[in-house]
């Protein structure tokens, strides 16, 4: 049973021809999602109601760590369809490789595509499921509210429930009225499936779970995107802008939609430590918070340090030497509790040269606010920098 199928209509339910019929339908639906994104692509560096279609496009494809199929597929077909050569590695990193003028040296730019979210552990005899986080996902970020379990035959979506308000310190739940948060032990998903419902959606310990998609697309606030999974989505519509954009870099240039970065930059690790690189620059969100000294709204932001080390002052230099060409602002940040694939790679010693370009963004890790000038500005800079590096 094909996956994002409800257990009250199963596709093994239709005739011969209607399975065609629906399959001709998903091939043409997904052909013309294709064509929305790379119509976006081409208009988003004058159009911000591009941009924010591009996003809320990726968005709506689940990505958690290690179950990354569904927007893989989607990706390799938007790089297809700009004629790039793209690739799935052994890690699961999606790259697509723009040839440069000189051949003999590479740099990379990677966007992670997986997203925060849970991961089953239990399934109870009354059809509950425990789940426990996956990367920094925190269920009172959530919300009680619709989420998707990921199945290995299907898609079922539940109720992510914290219990009952109207009780005394008899129930648990009291504790969660007095100060204290909700944590993943305290949380349950109601399924109203059976076991064997369940077992037969495929649902088992391991099993991924993220926001639902009922209440996942994006709004819009003015010239700002809010939604979950910024974080990595919004840094995938930068690398597919780039592709659309960069004819001839200075040096092969690897746009990378990297796996696992939640769960300890595993992609990002894989490929760097199999492929030798002059830099490597990484895609990330910049928490605001009023510990640093980051501003909301257009001005792209450059990392010195974050929760794994030092970022390559030179290379920081040769990115604002790209942005005030390209007459962008851009301010830098040194900050904690943070990590990117980049600084990651470094203090692996996998690359010399790292560093880290983002967009200011509220609540990070959360239901994301970021000002969509920022994120065209991103590709601003990174043109300039792939184009005008010394080759």
């Amino acid at each position: 049973m094909a996956r994002g199928t409800s257990v009250f209509c199963r596709n093994d339910d239709l005739s011969g021809e209607e399975q065609n019929k629906l399959s001709r339908t998903n091939i043409l639906d997904r052909l013309d999602l294709v064509a929305v994104v790379l119509d976006c692509v081409r208009l988003m560096a004058i159009s911000y109601d591009s941009l924010f279609e591009s996003i809320a496009t990726l968005v709506m494809h689940h990505s958690p760590s290690g179950v990354e199929g569904e927007i893989d597929q989607f990706l390799l077909e938007c790089f297809a369809a700009l004629g790039i050569e793209c690739w799935l590695d052994e890690a699961g990193n999606l790259i697509a490789k723009i040839p440069g003028k000189n051949p003999d040296r590479a740099i990379a730019i990677t966007a992670h595509k997986d997203e925060i979210g849970g991961i089953v552990k239990t399934i109870h005899p009354d059809g509950t499921v425990a789940v426990r986080k996956l990367g920094g996902a925190f269920p009172w970020v959530y919300g009680e509210g619709v989420v998707d379990l990921l199945g290995d035959r299907q898609t079922l979506s539940g109720i992510l429930s914290f219990g009952s308000r109207h009780v005394s310190h008899e129930s648990a739940q009291k504790s969660q009225q007095e100060g204290q948060s909700v944590c993943w032990e305290d949380a349950w998903i109601e399924t109203k499936c059976s076991i064997v419902e369940l077992e037969a959606a495929g649902v088992r310990p391991g099993t991924r779970m993220v926001v639902g998609k009922h209440r996942k697309h994006p709004f819009r606030l003015k010239d700002y995107i809010a939604s979950y999974t910024l974080d990595n989505k919004a840094s995938v519509a930068i690398l597919l802008a780039l592709a659309e954009t960069l004819q001839e870099p200075a040096v092969d240039t690897y746009l990378i939609a990297s796996a696992k970065e939640e769960v300890g930059a595993v992609g990002a690790l894989y490929f760097s430590r199999n492929r030798k690189l002059h830099a490597l620059v990484a895609l990330e969100i910049c928490p605001l918070s009023s510990e640093y000294p980051i501003e909301d709204g257009t001005t792209p932001v450059l990392l010195s340090q974050d929760g794994y080390g030092i970022y390559d002052e030179g290379l920081n230099a040769e990115l604002l030497a790209a942005a005030e060409r390209a007459e962008v602002p851009i301010q830098f940040a040194a900050i904690s509790g943070f990590g990117s694939d980049a600084s990651i790679a470094m203090k692996m010693g996998h690359v010399g040269r790292g560093a880290c370009l983002g967009f200011p963004t509220q609540n990070t890790h959360g239901y994301e606010i970021a000002h969509l000038g920022a994120i065209a500005h991103c590709i601003t800079i990174l043109q300039e920098f792939c184009e005008g590096m010394q080759a």
